[in-house]
């Protein structure tokens, strides 16, 4: 009886959450510095008679940005969920790994050095961006594993230090090097370091899908490892589970989404460390449950939030990362109160 009530909830706050966030895609696609009714979104959707001015601000601007808030929003969440079961540590998120910050400073590396060498939409231009992401979360996740690898495992307490270490040592590459360059290329990339979905556009869609496409379902699909995860490390060894190679697995799963997710929005914090909490008062804990809903929740939060960048200020656009921060600093001080009691 409980597993069925519990998929019942599941599918409950699963569509809850679904429509919610087409409530904030409708809401993000209608209004901007140029407002549509929702028969001219449609219309222009569906290609019935289309307006090129529409066409315009639907695929060009709005539509691409959507779809990657939305991407973003749910490999962050997914993440963040994964992270905190392979931690066993409600606080942990994949910045404090440091593997944002490996990934970023890798791209601000690719900025200072290619920005302007590698321009044309050509496919190399393009995937070029998520795989510097890529290397640089994966050297990120190399110096972790170095580090909190202790006595033939990982030691989830020094894992969480040396990823504070190494992140910050990443963070000041990044800014180093963004002060070098030429004025409008830092301000790129601070924008960029801060999170922001700005300068959305199909062809980075498509750069990121396939990490998407591959890695979550793997994540999905070791999802019960993650509750088994939750005992105590012997009797897990006991139940005929490779501890060590399926946390490496995850770990290096979360890297590649992180990455493909940091290479086109940026350094967008938090998503990781709410999604999974908000999910877990709604649906409980098994993973099962917890990895799709966290998905849905971070898809959530950077498209409402998003929508809130770019209107609320008008005509200045925060970025987004900041907007979630506004919402996350809080929630995070909330949790630490509660985690004291």
């Amino acid at each position: 009886m409980h597993n069925h009530s519990g998929t019942m909830r599941f599918g409950f706050v699963l569509l809850i959450g679904c429509l919610l966030t087409l409530a904030a895609v409708y809401v993000s696609l209608t209004n901007g510095a140029f407002d549509m009714t929702l028969a001219e979104v449609v219309k222009t959707l569906l290609r019935i008679n289309p307006d090129p001015s529409h066409d315009l601000v639907i695929f060009e601007f709005r539509l691409p940005r959507i779809v990657i808030a939305m991407l973003v929003g749910f490999g962050l969440g997914v993440v963040g969920a994964v992270v905190q079961g392979l931690m066993r540590n409600g606080l942990a998120d994949p910045g404090i790994l440091g593997i944002n910050a490996g990934a970023g400073a890798a791209i601000v590396v690719f900025m200072f050095f290619f920005q302007g060498s590698i321009q044309g939409a050509g496919w190399f231009a393009m995937m070029a961006k998520p795989l510097f992401g890529l290397a640089g979360g994966l050297s990120a996740a190399a110096l972790i594993y170095l580090f909190a690898w202790n006595r033939g495992k990982l030691d989830p307490q020094r894992l969480i230090l040396v990823g504070i270490a190494i992140g910050s040592g990443f963070g000041a590459v990044s800014l180093f090097l963004s002060l070098k360059m030429k004025p409008n290329d830092f301000e790129m990339a601070t924008v960029w370091l801060t999170g922001s979905i700005w300068d959305a556009n199909w062809t980075y869609i498509v750069a990121m899908l396939p990490w998407l496409i591959i890695l979550l379902p793997i994540m999905m699909w070791k999802a019960h490892l993650l509750d088994l995860f939750q005992l105590e490390e012997n009797s897990v060894k006991s139940l005929g589970v490779a501890t060590e190679k399926e946390k490496s697995i995850l770990l290096l799963c979360c890297i590649g989404v992180v990455s493909a997710c940091v290479s086109v929005s940026g350094n967008i914090s938090f998503v990781g460390l709410i999604a999974p909490h908000i999910t877990k008062r709604l649906v409980g804990i098994r993973h099962r449950y917890v990895l799709p809903i966290s998905g849905v929740m971070g898809m959530l939060l950077v498209v409402a939030s998003d929508f809130i960048s770019k209107t609320v200020f008008q005509p200045v656009e925060l970025p987004v990362g900041i907007v979630i921060s506004i919402i996350g600093v809080p929630y995070f001080i909330y949790l630490l109160r509660r985690g004291r009691k």
